[in-house]
């Protein structure tokens, strides 16, 4: 299939381009990326020719955090239904977590996942395997074969490393696998039974806290460990003020730590859980102002390195019941986009910006070869529409799951166009 995006502003970080070209795509790659591409007569009858006027081209966007709920709890998220919100949502490659039943520890489901993915044929997934035999954080998985199987990265995401001496092994396993590994940073001892974020809401709520500390204690150790074993770590869900001043201050000092938050953290506050929606309890939880303005600030100065979704399907069984009962999680991979774009509305960060922390550097953090308009690159393209508005109506996500908090929301900017492997796979009405 032959495609040609015409007249388009192409926004392509890792080429440092910003301009108005056409992009030529044969076979699945990048063909041409120029002004004014031509086109051979005997062409005309078998390329298709896209619009692009007044719309932005970027490389695919990548989601470096999601969970597809399959295999184990289908009727929350299947990779099937996973994979279609994540290009209705402009994402052409999402990494999925391994909090699966079972959870992906093991070459079999690794490759179950992958089988999925291709049957499904939506965005390109990345399965990340659990740190530790049934994320239990007692053995290591074997992560020699689970790359071989098809992993990307490990994780324990949903439960932390608590054993220091287990996180430094898999850095140390990791790093000489050049696989990276994605610490959930939580004292468990801080923050059991607690349901949002500790502080005046939570009291005036009677709901128990879950302190700031709890996230940043873990942050600390784990960039600790990164130094002392001259390695690298990546942080998950960074949400408090704390863990952005900790992992700037690491990045000062040279240590190879990265980072990613989620919309949620720079959009909602704890305040949002006053009417009691489950829809805003999710883990860590919605912090308070002065946490949510430390992001954007994170985002702004590049400590924070990547907005990820966090899509954490459930399903009404696990949120209609009272909140501190209630499953933790957002869905996101519909609404991460738009509701990045804000921050480029509210001039915290450049769309050049945006499109590297949201295609470019997990690319480059989870060693994909994506995130690029380069020639000979695959063609995994996203075409935004920075002004288009819309109504977020939860009723028609792709998602499986309704779990939104942000039902009903004006919104500004969409994808409108989603190209994975030179073809289309999503394109807005």
């Amino acid at each position: 299939m032959k495609l040609i995006l015409r007249g388009g502003r192409v926004i392509d970080p890792s080429q440092n381009i910003d301009a108005e070209l056409d992009i030529l795509v044969e076979n699945g790659k990048i063909a041409s990326l120029d002004n004014n591409i031509s086109i051979r007569e005997d062409d005309t009858n078998t390329i298709t020719t896209l619009d692009c006027t007044n719309v932005i081209i970027v490389p695919g966007l990548i989601d470096m955090h999601t969970h597809l709920r399959e295999p184990g709890h289908e009727y929350k998220e299947t990779v099937p239904s996973g994979g279609n919100a994540a290009i209705a949502g402009g994402f052409t490659s999402i990494a999925c977590m391994p909090n699966t039943n079972p959870v992906n520890d093991n070459r079999s489901v690794t490759e179950f996942i992958l089988k999925q993915a291709r049957y499904a044929d939506t965005a390109h997934i990345y399965p990340v395997a659990a740190i530790s035999k049934g994320s239990d954080g007692t053995i290591l998985t074997e992560f020699g074969d689970l790359k071989n199987a098809g992993a990307v990265a490990f994780s324990d995401d949903g439960k932390p490393v608590t054993n220091s001496l287990l996180m430094r092994s898999a850095l140390e396993y990791g790093y000489s696998l050049d696989m990276p590994i994605i610490s959930h940073c939580e004292e468990i001892s801080l923050s059991a039974s607690g349901s949002m974020n500790e502080g005046f809401v939570s009291t005036l709520l009677g709901l128990k806290g879950i302190p700031a500390i709890a996230e940043n204690i873990m942050v600390e150790r784990d960039i600790a460990l990164a130094d002392y074993t001259n390695t690298s770590v990546h942080i998950a869900h960074v949400s408090t003020a704390g863990s952005v001043r900790a992992i700037r201050e690491a990045k000062r000092r040279g240590i190879r730590v990265t980072a990613e938050t989620a919309p949620h953290y720079f959009t909602l506050t704890e305040d949002a859980v006053r009417e009691f929606s489950t829809n805003t309890k999710v883990y860590p939880p919605l912090r308070s102002a002065n946490d949510l303005e430390a992001i954007k600030e994170g985002l702004k100065d590049g400590t924070i390195d990547v907005i990820a979704s966090d899509h954490a399907p459930h399903s009404s069984i696990e949120k209609d019941v009272e909140f501190e009962y209630a499953a933790s999680g957002i869905i996101g991979l519909e609404t991460s986009l738009s509701l990045s774009l804000k921050l480029v509305d509210d001039g915290i960060i450049s769309l050049n910006q945006l499109i590297e922390k949201m295609s470019t550097s997990p690319a480059r953090i989870l060693r994909i070869r994506k995130g690029t308009l380069a020639v000979g690159a695959d063609a995994d393209i996203t075409v935004i529409d920075t002004h288009k508005k819309w109504t977020v109506n939860v009723n028609d996500f792709r998602s499986k799951s309704r779990n939104c908090p942000f039902h009903g929301w004006n919104l500004k900017g969409k994808s409108v166009i989603t190209i994975v492997g030179g073809k289309i796979k999503h394109k807005e009405k």
